[in-house]
């Protein structure tokens, strides 16, 4: 027998493999073989997946809030966000409702299409979970949510009475609607009336409440913007607490706009027309902006007005849109002198109601030679034997100087005779939704009716004043009603200045808008 060596090295390789051999034991469920180490509850990797829940103490139900006013929906505890449908918002606001999420891992979250007024939403949820070392399971479910209306606090403020703290008094002292119906256009346009709780309908304006004093000051900076106004402020306290002098106001803004419109026939102090161009006395306001724009028709000189320098001295139109005079061109004969989209002309014209009954004619000059041609009907004022009760125009026909040049009819813009009605327009307006102190009268909706119908031609007729408005598309039914009215009852060619369909908007969504409406 050979001897043994003893100090010959060993291997200890299989005695560190025989330590790394795991134990193997059968699954408690199916009995197949698994590591005993690492076994969750001696099951099998497949038994664990059908007995356990990692989703355990996760809300498969939950409620969350919205508002059908003005949209938004209850992050809770007290704040209301805006999201839309299978937004990342909405989502986000989904799964803070959800308790137990913390002790999970969530590996994805989407949304299941669900019917748009169902009142529910579902969303589907992938989350991870350890159920013991070196074993984690992977689980989707769903989670339905139902949708509970709620109205949200500002939207209660704005149905409650005396809630307001900002008031807005717009007022414009004359006899028509013409400028408030533009305005309106440029409110709607720019959306400068989404802070208003309730808008008010009065004689000569119309008051908008704000919910705050800086929702306020920011509508009548966006007036001031738009339109030559003049506002001042006061405050009514409320009240106060005497303990730590905290005081509670309302806020009113009192905002004029110049009696001044778009069309009006005016006679400027002298020395107001000296200052700005040495512009004759009388001419026309051709255009309102943020500054009261003058014309002379008989040399195309024209004049801006600032606001403040108008309301140093203020002063009010010799007549409006509703004293027009229809005339007819007997003769007119272009000058040259071309300034824009105008052109100075010489036009012989004589009063529509003249014809057939005398030969009375006029002598003119006219900014209109581009578009008036002989025969055609144009509107015009008529100051030849006419009475004006105008300290202004006292002093002209006093002056010397300027006495001279008081023309006997001014023409302002030509006359379309409309063969198409007038609600087979294949455009529209939008409208804010305004509350009446009373209902006007039959007799007062018909002039409101009136005003409306010559704003709207104004708009058909002025590229310019509409380029300044958002003009939608009408309906199809109407578009088809239209098409059918022009075929049956037109003769002829019509005249009648037409919209192009390329300067209108898609159709609206009546409940987008806040508080505005059709």
């Amino acid at each position: 027998m050979a001897a043994m060596d003893l100090d010959a090295p060993v291997s200890i390789a299989p005695l560190l493999q025989a330590e790394q051999t795991h134990a193997t034991i059968l699954c408690c469920n199916c009995g197949a073989p698994i590591d005993g180490t690492t076994s969750a509850g001696a099951l099998c990797y497949d038994c664990v997946k059908t007995t356990m829940d990692v989703s355990q103490g996760i809300q498969r139900e939950a409620t969350i809030h919205f508002c059908r006013d003005c949209e938004r929906w209850l992050l809770p505890p007290t704040t209301w966000i805006v999201a839309a449908l299978e937004s990342r918002e909405l989502l986000a606001l989904c799964l803070k409702k959800l308790r137990g999420l913390h002790k999970v891992r969530i590996i994805d979250a989407s949304f299941i299409w669900t019917e748009p007024h169902s009142r529910r939403v579902k969303v589907k949820l992938t989350i991870q979970d350890g159920v013991s070392e070196g074993v984690v399971l992977q689980q989707s479910f769903e989670i339905e949510y139902v949708v509970a209306y709620q109205q949200c606090p500002d939207c209660q403020k704005s149905y409650t009475a005396n809630t307001w703290r900002a008031c807005v008094q717009v007022r414009q002292k004359v006899p028509h609607k013409r400028t408030f119906l533009f305005l309106e256009q440029l409110i709607l346009k720019h959306g400068a009336h989404r802070d208003t709780i309730n808008i008010k309908e009065v004689k000569d304006g119309l008051d908008f409440f704000f919910a705050a004093r800086n929702q306020a000051d920011k509508f009548v900076d966006f007036l001031t913007s738009v339109v030559p106004v003049r506002a001042k402020k006061s405050q009514e306290l409320i009240s106060m607490d005497v303990h730590t002098s905290t005081k509670s106001y309302k806020f009113s803004y009192s905002v004029e706009l110049v009696p001044i419109c778009k069309d009006d026939l005016v006679a400027l102090p002298i020395k107001l027309a000296k200052q700005i161009g040495n512009i004759s006395p009388i001419g026309l306001c051709y255009r309102i902006g943020t500054t009261v724009n003058i014309l002379d028709p008989s040399t195309l000189q024209t004049a801006d007005i600032s606001t403040p320098i108008y309301w140093r001295a203020p002063f009010t139109p010799l007549a409006d849109v509703l004293e027009l005079v229809e005339f007819i061109i007997m003769d007119i004969e272009p000058i040259g002198t071309q300034k824009g989209k105008w052109l100075l002309a010489e036009a012989t014209v004589a009063r529509a109601s003249d014809l057939g009954t005398n030969d009375m004619t006029y002598y003119t000059r006219t900014h209109l030679g581009n578009v008036l041609h002989v025969g055609d009907s144009v509107m015009g004022y008529m100051l030849a034997n006419t009475n004006f009760n105008n300290p202004n125009f006292d002093a002209v026909e006093a002056s010397h100087t300027y006495s001279s040049q008081i023309p006997d009819v001014m023409l302002v813009k030509k006359f379309y005779e409309r063969k198409r009605k007038s609600k087979n327009r294949n455009w529209r307006l939008k409208r804010m939704s305004k509350e009446e102190e009373l209902l006007p009268k039959k007799a007062e909706q018909e002039k409101l009716d009136k005003d409306y119908e010559i704003f709207l031609r104004d708009v058909e007729e002025d590229a310019e004043l509409r380029s300044a408005m958002a003009l939608y598309k009408a309906q199809q039914a109407k578009k088809e009603a239209e098409a059918m009215s022009v075929a049956e009852t037109d003769d002829g060619e019509d005249e009648t200045p037409q919209i192009d369909m390329n300067e209108l908007l898609d159709e609206f969504d009546d409940l987008n808008i806040q508080p505005g409406a059709q």
